[in-house]
């Protein structure tokens, strides 16, 4: 269905996941927010399916949330209706987590904020010579931890970095990220596909039992409270920046195409 937010694929026991709104930079929209979250819980007792491959059609991977969206903009910003939309994008990380099958996801382009996120929460990532990822929070007036990006980069990198990138929403670049050990490979577009369908074949060779309980394994080793503690923390500190004079700036100046003037209000 070429109007759906994703395309899914399936050959055997390997499920292609493709972002398809490439007119918006697949931001994350309320469709693509919810066609995400059905499509990563159902994996959760899909024993037909082994590996996923997360993709993106376009120019870029991720974008982040989709302000044009009515549906993640809500009309009044009282603290139940933010609190819902963050509680609803939320969703999407925990079940990447939760679900059994190795992801392997293909990035290029723009990886930002809830985008950053996806890449984050696969279990092997491969970038395009101009991936391009950040915790783009800070720079709208919120919090530039969100949608598990304090839970996730810590653990994946070391704290000291995390902090550089999070306090300060800079960009981290392909190489850089190769260099951190965050991406496996650094490749022309066209051959990011290729790489990706390489790792997948790789784990379709391993028991699809020891696969499977090789994810869940590391899940437990790296958690200590887990995702869903540190993400209710980031979710109510988001929810009430969202409500901020700040926030309505940034969102002002995104649509006037100009650079924010923030006053801390």
């Amino acid at each position: 269905m070429t109007n759906s937010p994703l395309i899914i694929e399936r050959q055997d026991a390997l499920l292609t996941v493709t972002l398809n709104s490439p007119e918006n930079g697949n931001a994350l929209s309320t469709a693509m927010v919810d066609s995400l979250v059905s499509c990563f819980e159902g994996l959760m007792y899909d024993e037909s399916v082994r590996v996923v491959i997360l993709r993106a059609e376009g120019k870029h991977f991720c974008s982040g949330l989709d302000l044009k969206d009515p549906g993640m903009s809500p009309r009044e910003r009282t603290p139940g209706a933010l609190w819902a939309i963050q509680r609803s994008i939320g969703r999407i990380y925990p079940a990447m987590r939760r679900c059994p099958q190795p992801i392997v996801a293909a990035l290029q382009g723009a990886a930002c904020g809830g985008g950053f996120s996806l890449a984050l929460a696969a279990d092997v990532r491969v970038g395009s010579t101009d991936l391009k990822m950040n915790a783009a929070y800070l720079n709208i007036g919120l919090t530039g931890c969100d949608m598990g990006s304090s839970y996730f980069l810590p653990r994946l990198i070391n704290a000291s970095i995390a902090s550089q990138l999070l306090l300060t929403g800079e960009f981290l670049k392909a190489e850089r990220a190769y260099e951190l050990g965050l991406i496996a490979h650094v490749l022309e577009r066209d051959e990011l596909l290729g790489a990706a369908q390489a790792y997948a074949d790789t784990m379709l060779r391993a028991a699809p039992m020891g696969l499977r309980l090789t994810k869940e394994a590391l899940n437990h080793a790296l958690d200590t409270q887990g995702l869903e503690a540190a993400m209710a923390m980031e979710n109510r500190h988001q929810s009430l920046l969202a409500m901020s004079n700040d926030a309505r700036e940034a969102i002002h100046a995104f649509r006037e195409k100009r650079a924010p003037i923030f006053t801390g209000e």
